[in-house]
């Protein structure tokens, strides 16, 4: 079940964060509360162990990030998060979304591939482990 997060989801939030990434780059509960706070924020929080946040601006969304925790993953979880962001982002007025994704991370490149990202751009050095970020970006069908 997918749920829209409140401030009152911050723990959870973190602890799924830090169970999918490495502790240098797990976010903070402090982080997402401050994120949460932004009216431009959206947060999604699935009851299985997934979490997506996705910030609007004018009329494109970025994911800030998305995390399903380690024994959920491949469960077609991050996928459904992925699909409902998008689907809000497009129904709050966004014509695109945008995403950084560590080239060392494939299994969510896959994600995003299969979803209809496409590379527009590329972050060398980006992430704590010296890795390169790929900028995505997926054109939303507003004709729906």
């Amino acid at each position: 079940m997918l749920y829209r997060a409140t401030s009152a989801d911050c723990d959870v939030m973190a602890a799924i964060h830090a169970a999918a990434f490495a502790p240098t780059d797990a976010w903070s509960r402090d982080v997402f509360s401050l994120q949460l706070a932004l009216p431009s924020v959206l947060g999604l929080l699935c009851s299985s162990g997934g979490m997506i946040l996705l910030r609007l601006a004018a009329d494109e969304a970025e994911i800030l990030t998305l995390a399903v925790s380690p024994s959920v993953q491949r469960s077609g979880i991050g996928r459904i998060l992925l699909r409902e962001a998008t689907t809000r982002a497009a129904e709050m007025g966004a014509r695109t979304v945008f995403l950084e994704v560590s080239v060392a991370n494939i299994a969510a490149y896959q994600l995003y591939y299969r979803s209809g990202f496409v590379q527009v751009g590329r972050r060398p050095h980006y992430y704590s482990d010296n890795s390169d970020a790929l900028v995505l970006r997926l054109d939303l069908d507003l004709s729906h």
